[in-house]
């Protein structure tokens, strides 16, 4: 069983961002698990003097999760043409450990509208050495259209791109370990 931890990089109880997140969990592939993480709002701001042998629970909680998924989908919001800021601390925070380096990750951007925080968090992963999946990074065009989870599962294009990203998903981890496996 192949295990994805999806991270929602906004704290809003009806976000698109989750939404999407949810229909990914109900859309996944049947050997794929989908783990919401739940946790982004109790990490403390980064500050490097806490970034030591043992830091803050929440941040342990954080970076386990993220070492015990085989990859990570990420779905965040763009705010004043940036990333999210509980994202990006989320981000800080795996920065220094040794789980993030080379796994597998998404982005699934929930607005065709938000480009800017899109490529910013696509800069960071890949400063921070994710493997990032291209075929499986995609933006939804969610913007006005007030879907939740079980909506965007059932509407016939969104629940195809998604359910397409998951696959590239699944299929580029798989290879990854496999490439793991032989050397």
């Amino acid at each position: 069983m192949m295990k994805i931890l999806a991270i929602c990089g906004s704290l809003r109880a009806n976000s698109s961002n989750l939404a999407v997140l949810q229909a990914a969990k109900l859309l996944a592939p049947q050997m794929t698990e989908i783990i919401l993480f739940d946790g982004l709002e109790a990490l403390p701001y980064f500050n490097p003097d806490l970034d030591t042998e043992t830091p803050p629970p929440p941040v342990l909680k954080l970076r386990e999760a993220v070492g015990s998924a085989d990859g990570l989908l990420i779905c965040s919001p763009e705010y004043a043409r940036g990333v999210a800021g509980v994202m990006k601390n989320a981000l800080d925070w795996l920065v220094s450990c040794f789980e993030f380096p080379d796994k597998p990750v998404a982005v699934i951007n929930a607005s065709q509208r938000s480009t800017h925080a899109d490529a910013a968090l696509r800069l960071t992963l890949e400063t921070m050495s994710a493997r990032l999946i291209e075929e499986a990074s995609i933006t939804l065009a969610l913007l006005g259209r007030g879907l939740d989870a079980a909506g965007i599962a059932q509407d016939p294009e969104l629940s195809s791109q998604l359910r397409m990203a998951l696959h590239h998903m699944e299929r580029f981890v798989i290879r990854s370990a496999d490439e793991l496996r032989s050397e």
